[in-house]
């Protein structure tokens, strides 16, 4: 699952649903004991040990906190609170809490325990129901993008559908890593969701657990001598993998190649560039990054481009977030390839993570990226050069539309 990075603007919801984050380092001491997480992908970049320093966005800011405050209500809690507390426990929550303070979904405080389990969602290892989770702009628990083949596809779950409650309990209040920690669990054992779909449908699911391992791309040759990859998620091992295929396209002399980036959540940057570059001719701009509105970094093709000149048709939907929505947008605005299919997610922010001595890590959104035309996707998605609706009906009797407009498109051009 996801904690996305990727939250995207809804349609209005009824306000019964209209849920709220809990912010703040006084929320978050007093519940301190829910902060488990389970983290997912999705994130537009990622980046490892950069090295690099940053700008301060909020150079506003004291360069010490005053915990006079907070160390008042420490000792309420200390003294009054009929339970038990752990030192740890009240240093995750306080971390935490600063880190939701900023009002950012994607800017998150792992411990150790959850950055371990951040790193296998990585490489495509969790057990779960296999599902993209983000937030909507209400805080609701959404859906991203159902796993193909694993349970929650399995199980009707569709992107945003909106989760409200886990195993009974209410998701009010919840982050998307607090709703991953209680979904996610042993294979084999069931957990049960309510979802409200279309903003007033009330539906209930129970769903059986399963370990997923995913590699994160799948290719094969249609009829008409058309190269199709999909790609489900931009991860460790994608670039070799796509590598590997347009190596054999062009030895085959496809007429055309799909590129189906459908209900993929995201991942790492560097190969979302890498994959682009497979296109795209050495230097041409992939995205820019801004803070604060000043550029400071600009990705460009790394060279190589096997597939340049061979027609390309990039399938989206409403699935398609991120780092599949920085890929869509860079061959798009280059003329490389046209889009069929749904307007695509909509989440154009960038995070990096930080690592600290304990094997904690911090997930920090640090600017806004760029398509190539100049555009920031956030809460707007990207529209398909061609809209193709695939519906429940079709879904259900195997009908994909989108890919066949995508065969047919090739065929003419």
């Amino acid at each position: 699952m996801r904690s996305d990075s990727a939250s995207k603007q809804t349609e209005p919801k009824r306000n019964v649903w209209r849920l709220k984050f809990l912010r703040g380092i006084a929320a978050a001491m007093v519940a301190v004991c829910i902060f488990t997480v389970g983290v997912g992908v999705g994130d537009g970049r990622i980046a490892f040990g950069t090295g690099h320093a940053l700008d301060a966005v909020t150079n506003n800011l004291p360069d010490q906190l005053d915990y006079s405050t907070v160390n008042a209500l420490y000792q309420k809690l200390k003294g009054d609170y009929d339970g038990k507390l752990t030192t740890a426990q009240l240093l995750d929550g306080l971390k935490h809490g600063l880190a939701q303070a900023t009002g950012d979904p994607y800017t998150e405080y792992f411990t150790a325990k959850e950055a371990s389990q951040f790193t296998d969602q990585l490489n495509n290892t969790f057990s779960g129901i296999g599902a993209q989770l983000g937030t909507d702009s209400k805080g609701n628990i959404e859906i991203i993008a159902p796993i193909k083949g694993y349970p929650a596809e399995k199980a009707g779950l569709k992107p945003k559908d909106l989760i409200v409650a886990i195993d009974g309990a209410t998701t009010a209040g919840m982050s998307p890593d607090q709703a991953v920690s209680k979904i996610r669990g042993k294979a084999g054992t069931p957990v049960k969701l309510q979802v409200v779909r279309g903003g007033s449908q009330v539906l209930n699911f129970t769903i059986t657990r399963a370990d997923i391992k995913l590699p994160s791309v799948t290719t094969k040759t249609l009829d008409g001598n058309i190269g199709y990859v999909q790609i489900s998620t931009f991860a460790n091992d994608t670039t070799g993998l796509v590598q590997k295929a347009a190596n054999s396209f062009a030895k085959a002399h496809v007429k055309g190649i799909i590129l189906d980036l459908r209900d993929n959540p995201g991942g790492l940057l560097n190969d979302a560039v890498d994959v682009s570059s497979l296109w795209l001719p050495e230097g041409k701009t992939i995205l820019q990054e801004k803070r604060g509105g000043v550029v400071v970094n600009t990705y460009t093709a790394t060279g190589g481009d096997e597939l340049s000149g061979i027609p390309t048709v990039v399938l989206i939907n409403g699935g398609s977030a991120s780092a599949s929505e920085i890929t869509a947008g860079a061959l798009h605005d280059n003329g490389i390839a046209t889009l069929i299919g749904e307007q695509s997610y909509g989440k154009g922010s960038v995070q990096q993570i930080e690592n600290f001595t304990d094997g904690s890590e911090l997930k920090v959104t640090i600017a806004r990226w760029y398509r190539p035309n100049g555009q920031n996707i956030d809460k707007k998605g990207i529209t398909p050069d061609k809209v193709v609706k695939l519906t429940d009906a079709d879904a259900k009797a195997g009908n994909d539309v989108q890919l066949k407009a995508a065969e047919t498109y090739l065929a003419n051009h």
